[in-house]
Protein backbone atom coordinates (compact mmCIF):
# COMPACT_ATOMS: atom_id res chain seq x y z
CA UNK A 1 0.00 0.00 0.00
CA UNK A 2 2.87 2.40 0.93
CA UNK A 3 3.60 2.47 -2.97
CA UNK A 4 0.33 3.81 -3.52
CA UNK A 5 1.03 6.71 -1.28
CA UNK A 6 4.38 6.92 -2.98
CA UNK A 7 2.92 7.24 -6.67
CA UNK A 8 1.19 10.17 -5.39
CA UNK A 9 3.71 11.42 -3.52
CA UNK A 10 6.03 11.53 -6.28
CA UNK A 11 3.93 12.08 -8.87
CA UNK A 12 2.81 15.10 -7.46
CA UNK A 13 6.61 16.51 -7.32
CA UNK A 14 7.71 15.07 -10.60
CA UNK A 15 5.92 17.44 -11.98
CA UNK A 16 7.81 20.42 -10.57
CA UNK A 17 10.91 18.13 -10.72
CA UNK A 18 12.73 16.30 -13.07
CA UNK A 19 14.45 14.24 -9.56
CA UNK A 20 11.52 12.79 -8.61
CA UNK A 21 10.67 11.11 -12.15
CA UNK A 22 12.57 8.14 -11.33
CA UNK A 23 10.74 7.80 -7.81
CA UNK A 24 7.07 8.42 -9.61
CA UNK A 25 8.03 5.86 -12.68
CA UNK A 26 9.38 3.30 -10.15
CA UNK A 27 6.31 3.89 -7.81
CA UNK A 28 3.76 3.43 -11.11
CA UNK A 29 5.56 0.21 -11.97
CA UNK A 30 5.37 -1.08 -8.07
CA UNK A 31 1.85 -0.05 -8.00
CA UNK A 32 0.76 -1.73 -11.07
CA UNK A 33 2.59 -5.27 -10.21
CA UNK A 34 0.81 -5.14 -7.13
CA UNK A 35 -2.78 -4.54 -8.81
CA UNK A 36 -1.75 -7.52 -11.17
CA UNK A 37 -1.22 -9.44 -8.21
CA UNK A 38 2.55 -9.25 -8.62
CA UNK A 39 5.81 -8.78 -6.35
CA UNK A 40 7.22 -5.79 -6.64
CA UNK A 41 10.82 -5.49 -8.09
CA UNK A 42 12.24 -3.15 -7.55
CA UNK A 43 12.01 -2.79 -4.20
CA UNK A 44 10.56 0.94 -3.64
CA UNK A 45 8.12 -0.55 -0.97
CA UNK A 46 10.97 -2.22 1.56
CA UNK A 47 13.28 0.96 0.39
CA UNK A 48 10.59 3.12 2.08
CA UNK A 49 9.93 1.28 5.02
CA UNK A 50 13.53 0.92 6.01
CA UNK A 51 14.14 4.63 5.27
CA UNK A 52 11.33 4.94 7.16
CA UNK A 53 11.52 3.02 10.48
CA UNK A 54 15.43 3.43 10.41
CA UNK A 55 15.31 7.33 11.27
CA UNK A 56 13.05 6.55 13.95
CA UNK A 57 15.36 3.53 15.13
CA UNK A 58 18.10 6.11 16.35
CA UNK A 59 15.88 8.33 18.85
CA UNK A 60 12.58 6.06 19.30
CA UNK A 61 14.01 2.17 19.11
CA UNK A 62 10.92 0.78 20.90
CA UNK A 63 8.24 3.15 18.36
CA UNK A 64 10.37 1.93 15.29
CA UNK A 65 9.96 -1.60 15.66
CA UNK A 66 6.27 -1.43 16.17
CA UNK A 67 5.89 0.81 12.87
CA UNK A 68 8.32 -1.71 11.13
CA UNK A 69 6.47 -4.96 12.60
CA UNK A 70 3.07 -3.00 11.67
CA UNK A 71 3.89 -1.11 8.71
CA UNK A 72 1.92 -2.88 6.43
CA UNK A 73 -1.37 -2.33 8.52
CA UNK A 74 -0.30 1.06 8.70
CA UNK A 75 -0.06 1.28 5.67
CA UNK A 76 -3.08 0.20 4.56
CA UNK A 77 -4.83 2.92 7.26
CA UNK A 78 -2.94 5.50 5.70
CA UNK A 79 -3.92 4.62 1.94
CA UNK A 80 -7.94 4.23 3.20
CA UNK A 81 -7.41 7.57 4.81
CA UNK A 82 -6.09 9.02 1.79
CA UNK A 83 -8.61 7.26 -0.43
CA UNK A 84 -11.22 8.66 1.39
CA UNK A 85 -10.04 11.67 1.57
CA UNK A 86 -9.70 12.01 -2.33
CA UNK A 87 -13.31 11.02 -2.56
CA UNK A 88 -14.88 13.54 -0.26
CA UNK A 89 -12.43 16.30 -2.08
CA UNK A 90 -14.19 14.92 -5.60
CA UNK A 91 -17.59 15.22 -4.04
CA UNK A 92 -16.55 18.69 -2.79
CA UNK A 93 -15.41 19.78 -5.92
CA UNK A 94 -18.79 18.59 -7.57
CA UNK A 95 -20.71 20.52 -5.00
CA UNK A 96 -18.80 23.79 -5.84
CA UNK A 97 -19.24 23.12 -9.24
CA UNK A 98 -23.11 22.73 -9.01
CA UNK A 99 -24.03 24.99 -5.86
CA UNK A 100 -20.54 27.18 -5.39
CA UNK A 101 -20.48 25.32 -2.14
CA UNK A 102 -18.26 22.11 -1.53
CA UNK A 103 -20.96 21.15 1.19
CA UNK A 104 -24.10 21.03 -1.20
CA UNK A 105 -27.16 22.89 -2.25
CA UNK A 106 -28.34 25.52 0.76
CA UNK A 107 -25.57 24.05 3.10
CA UNK A 108 -23.13 25.96 5.20
CA UNK A 109 -19.23 25.05 6.28
CA UNK A 110 -15.79 25.38 5.42
CA UNK A 111 -14.84 24.92 1.24
CA UNK A 112 -11.46 24.46 0.29
CA UNK A 113 -12.28 25.44 -2.98
CA UNK A 114 -13.64 28.97 -1.24
CA UNK A 115 -11.58 29.29 1.56
CA UNK A 116 -12.53 33.41 2.16
CA UNK A 117 -16.64 32.28 1.90
CA UNK A 118 -16.54 34.59 -1.26
CA UNK A 119 -19.95 32.71 -2.40
CA UNK A 120 -21.60 32.49 0.74
CA UNK A 121 -21.56 36.33 1.72
CA UNK A 122 -24.36 38.60 2.04
CA UNK A 123 -25.35 41.79 3.72
CA UNK A 124 -27.26 41.27 7.13
CA UNK A 125 -31.02 43.11 7.21
CA UNK A 126 -29.87 43.51 10.66
CA UNK A 127 -26.74 45.34 10.57
CA UNK A 128 -26.23 45.87 6.80
CA UNK A 129 -22.67 44.68 7.10
CA UNK A 130 -21.19 41.13 6.18
CA UNK A 131 -23.69 38.26 7.57
CA UNK A 132 -22.28 35.81 10.48
CA UNK A 133 -21.47 32.43 9.92
CA UNK A 134 -24.47 31.30 11.79
CA UNK A 135 -27.21 32.77 9.64
CA UNK A 136 -29.68 30.69 8.86
CA UNK A 137 -30.32 28.58 6.04
CA UNK A 138 -31.36 29.07 2.59
CA UNK A 139 -33.94 26.27 2.62
CA UNK A 140 -36.04 27.85 5.13
CA UNK A 141 -36.21 30.73 2.70
CA UNK A 142 -39.84 30.29 0.86
CA UNK A 143 -41.82 32.21 -1.69
CA UNK A 144 -45.04 31.01 -0.38
CA UNK A 145 -47.35 33.54 0.34
CA UNK A 146 -45.67 36.00 -1.03
CA UNK A 147 -47.55 38.31 -3.56
CA UNK A 148 -45.12 39.00 -6.89
CA UNK A 149 -47.25 40.96 -8.93
CA UNK A 150 -46.78 44.31 -7.01
CA UNK A 151 -42.93 44.00 -8.17
CA UNK A 152 -41.26 45.23 -11.36
CA UNK A 153 -42.14 41.86 -13.58
CA UNK A 154 -40.90 40.95 -16.54
CA UNK A 155 -43.51 37.81 -18.20
CA UNK A 156 -41.95 36.37 -20.93
CA UNK A 157 -44.12 33.22 -20.39
CA UNK A 158 -41.03 31.34 -19.77
CA UNK A 159 -40.99 28.25 -17.91
CA UNK A 160 -38.05 29.83 -15.62
CA UNK A 161 -38.56 32.43 -13.17
CA UNK A 162 -36.40 34.31 -11.54
CA UNK A 163 -36.93 36.24 -8.42
CA UNK A 164 -33.30 39.16 -7.45
CA UNK A 165 -34.00 40.57 -4.24
CA UNK A 166 -30.96 43.22 -4.07
CA UNK A 167 -29.72 46.24 -2.36
CA UNK A 168 -27.88 48.85 -4.72
CA UNK A 169 -25.86 50.01 -1.59
CA UNK A 170 -24.42 46.18 -0.74
CA UNK A 171 -21.41 45.44 -1.52
CA UNK A 172 -22.49 41.56 -2.16
CA UNK A 173 -25.68 42.37 -4.34
CA UNK A 174 -23.35 44.57 -6.39
CA UNK A 175 -21.12 41.74 -7.31
CA UNK A 176 -23.82 39.15 -8.21
CA UNK A 177 -25.55 41.51 -10.29
CA UNK A 178 -23.75 40.77 -13.60
CA UNK A 179 -24.54 37.52 -13.35
CA UNK A 180 -28.24 38.39 -12.63
CA UNK A 181 -28.03 39.94 -15.99
CA UNK A 182 -26.67 37.34 -18.24
CA UNK A 183 -30.51 35.83 -16.91
CA UNK A 184 -31.92 38.73 -17.69
CA UNK A 185 -31.40 38.80 -21.24
CA UNK A 186 -32.22 35.18 -21.78
CA UNK A 187 -35.58 34.64 -23.55
CA UNK A 188 -36.58 31.47 -21.47
CA UNK A 189 -36.80 33.30 -18.39
CA UNK A 190 -39.37 35.25 -16.61
CA UNK A 191 -37.66 38.37 -14.26
CA UNK A 192 -39.08 39.71 -10.98
CA UNK A 193 -36.32 42.69 -9.25
CA UNK A 194 -37.39 43.70 -5.69
CA UNK A 195 -35.25 46.29 -4.46
CA UNK A 196 -34.54 45.60 -0.33
CA UNK A 197 -32.61 48.56 0.94
CA UNK A 198 -30.54 47.23 4.34
CA UNK A 199 -27.47 49.65 4.22
CA UNK A 200 -28.18 53.50 4.20
CA UNK A 201 -31.73 55.41 3.58
CA UNK A 202 -31.91 54.55 -0.07
CA UNK A 203 -35.94 54.32 0.17
CA UNK A 204 -36.03 56.71 -1.90
CA UNK A 205 -34.46 54.54 -4.59
CA UNK A 206 -37.62 52.09 -4.18
CA UNK A 207 -40.12 54.96 -5.04
CA UNK A 208 -38.22 56.14 -7.76
CA UNK A 209 -37.58 53.12 -9.75
CA UNK A 210 -41.49 51.86 -8.71
CA UNK A 211 -42.86 54.83 -10.28
CA UNK A 212 -40.43 54.22 -13.86
CA UNK A 213 -41.48 50.88 -14.00
CA UNK A 214 -45.13 52.38 -14.07
CA UNK A 215 -44.57 54.48 -16.59
CA UNK A 216 -41.64 52.79 -18.82
CA UNK A 217 -40.68 49.24 -17.93
CA UNK A 218 -37.61 49.29 -20.45
CA UNK A 219 -36.33 52.28 -18.62
CA UNK A 220 -36.51 50.76 -15.23
CA UNK A 221 -34.16 48.06 -16.74
CA UNK A 222 -32.05 50.84 -17.69
CA UNK A 223 -32.03 52.99 -14.32
CA UNK A 224 -31.68 49.77 -12.75
CA UNK A 225 -28.09 48.85 -14.67
CA UNK A 226 -26.83 52.48 -13.50
CA UNK A 227 -27.75 52.11 -10.06
CA UNK A 228 -25.45 49.32 -10.14
CA UNK A 229 -22.63 51.45 -11.31
CA UNK A 230 -22.81 54.24 -9.77
CA UNK A 231 -20.47 54.84 -6.86
CA UNK A 232 -22.92 53.61 -3.90
CA UNK A 233 -22.03 57.04 -1.71
CA UNK A 234 -23.82 59.08 -4.24
CA UNK A 235 -27.16 56.87 -4.02
CA UNK A 236 -28.27 58.85 -0.82
CA UNK A 237 -28.15 61.87 -3.00
CA UNK A 238 -31.96 62.04 -4.72
CA UNK A 239 -30.65 65.22 -7.24
CA UNK A 240 -27.72 62.81 -8.19
CA UNK A 241 -30.86 60.33 -8.95
CA UNK A 242 -32.67 62.46 -10.53
CA UNK A 243 -29.97 63.64 -13.07
CA UNK A 244 -29.17 60.26 -14.03
CA UNK A 245 -32.99 59.78 -14.55
CA UNK A 246 -32.51 62.53 -17.05
CA UNK A 247 -29.89 61.06 -18.47
CA UNK A 248 -31.50 57.39 -19.23
CA UNK A 249 -34.02 59.42 -20.84
CA UNK A 250 -37.04 59.82 -18.38
CA UNK A 251 -38.86 63.49 -17.43
CA UNK A 252 -37.76 63.69 -13.63
CA UNK A 253 -40.90 66.12 -12.81
CA UNK A 254 -43.16 63.19 -14.75
CA UNK A 255 -41.53 60.95 -12.43
CA UNK A 256 -41.87 62.72 -9.36
CA UNK A 257 -45.36 63.31 -10.33
CA UNK A 258 -45.91 59.65 -10.63
CA UNK A 259 -45.06 58.93 -7.27
CA UNK A 260 -47.59 61.19 -5.53
CA UNK A 261 -50.40 60.22 -8.29
CA UNK A 262 -50.02 56.29 -7.94
CA UNK A 263 -49.52 56.37 -4.17
CA UNK A 264 -45.90 54.81 -5.01
CA UNK A 265 -44.80 55.04 -1.53
CA UNK A 266 -47.89 52.92 -0.20
CA UNK A 267 -46.73 50.18 -3.40
CA UNK A 268 -43.15 50.58 -1.89
CA UNK A 269 -44.16 50.19 1.91
CA UNK A 270 -45.96 46.73 0.50
CA UNK A 271 -43.30 45.34 -1.28
CA UNK A 272 -41.42 45.53 1.90
CA UNK A 273 -43.89 43.40 3.89
CA UNK A 274 -44.30 40.85 1.20
CA UNK A 275 -40.26 40.29 1.10
CA UNK A 276 -40.29 39.59 5.31
CA UNK A 277 -42.46 37.00 4.27
CA UNK A 278 -39.72 35.05 2.22
CA UNK A 279 -37.41 34.57 5.79
CA UNK A 280 -35.11 36.94 4.34
CA UNK A 281 -32.16 37.39 5.86
CA UNK A 282 -29.60 39.10 3.51
CA UNK A 283 -28.78 40.21 0.18
CA UNK A 284 -28.46 38.79 -2.94
CA UNK A 285 -30.88 36.49 -2.36
CA UNK A 286 -32.36 34.96 -5.53
CA UNK A 287 -34.91 32.43 -6.19
CA UNK A 288 -34.61 30.34 -9.14
CA UNK A 289 -37.60 28.46 -9.71
CA UNK A 290 -38.64 28.59 -6.16
CA UNK A 291 -34.69 27.55 -4.91
CA UNK A 292 -33.26 30.11 -2.85
CA UNK A 293 -29.68 30.61 -3.79
CA UNK A 294 -28.06 33.31 -1.53
CA UNK A 295 -24.63 35.27 -1.80
CA UNK A 296 -23.14 36.38 -5.27
CA UNK A 297 -22.88 32.97 -7.18
CA UNK A 298 -21.15 31.99 -10.53
CA UNK A 299 -23.27 32.09 -13.41
CA UNK A 300 -23.09 28.62 -13.95
CA UNK A 301 -25.32 27.93 -10.43
CA UNK A 302 -28.01 29.89 -11.33
CA UNK A 303 -28.45 27.82 -14.88
CA UNK A 304 -28.44 24.75 -12.99
CA UNK A 305 -31.27 25.12 -11.47
CA UNK A 306 -33.03 26.47 -15.12
CA UNK A 307 -35.52 24.09 -16.90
Amino acid sequence: MICILALVVFGTLSIFSARHRPLAKEAFDCVFRKLTLRKCESGLDLRLKSQLTGKLLRRHPRFAKIIYKNFELLSLAFTLLFLISFVYMGIGGYNYYLYGDCNGPNESGFCIFDPLGSNEKTSSLETGEACPSNSPSPKYLTLANVNLDIFPTYDRGAENDVIFIGCYACPYTREAYPQIQKLLLRDDVNFVFAHFPIKGKNDHLSDILNAIYLIDKQKFITLNDALFELDPLLLKDEDVIMQLVEEIGMDSELVQASIITNNVSAITAAQAIELQKTGLYGTPTVFVNGNAVVGPKPYRVYTRLLK
